[in-house]
């Protein structure tokens, strides 16, 4: 049973930006070889916020790419160039890789919200963003 993962993230300043890329490339080449990785789509929109989507084999691989590598390297610096950073997890019959709506329909359902240095007031009240008022 595929296993995906969302993640929201929004920068702090454009500033970040060059480190934030830096990792992100890096995290992002990291998933697309690792063991258990069936597919990452990466994506962006205003006000400096990226989004991930990456579908493993199971749970697990998920956890174990996470926890290495530049992944693992790069989630201490994130919490603190981003003011707001959410997750969702779900398992699905199909291995059909959701589409952007779904992804963000799934985040606004349940967010997981990542604990931050500078969190933004919408974070820091359990709030996704200002679209999901």
């Amino acid at each position: 049973m595929p296993f995906i993962s969302v993640t929201r993230l929004r920068l702090r300043s454009f500033w970040k930006l060059p480190s934030f890329m830096f990792h992100a490339m890096r995290s992002q080449r990291q998933a697309k070889s690792a063991p258990g990785n069936m597919n990452v789509l990466a994506g962006s929109e205003q006000n400096w916020v990226f989004w991930t989507i990456t579908m493993w084999r199971d749970e697990a691989s998920m956890r174990a790419f996470m926890l290495s590598g530049a992944h693992r390297k790069a989630m201490p610096v994130l919490a603190e160039m981003v003011d707001e950073a959410s997750v969702t997890h779900w398992e699905q019959d199909s291995d059909k890789f959701p589409k952007w709506p779904e992804a963000y329909q799934r985040l606004r359902q349940h967010p997981k919200f990542t604990k931050l240095k500078y969190p933004s007031a919408d974070h820091a009240a359990g709030k996704l963003d200002r679209k999901a008022d």
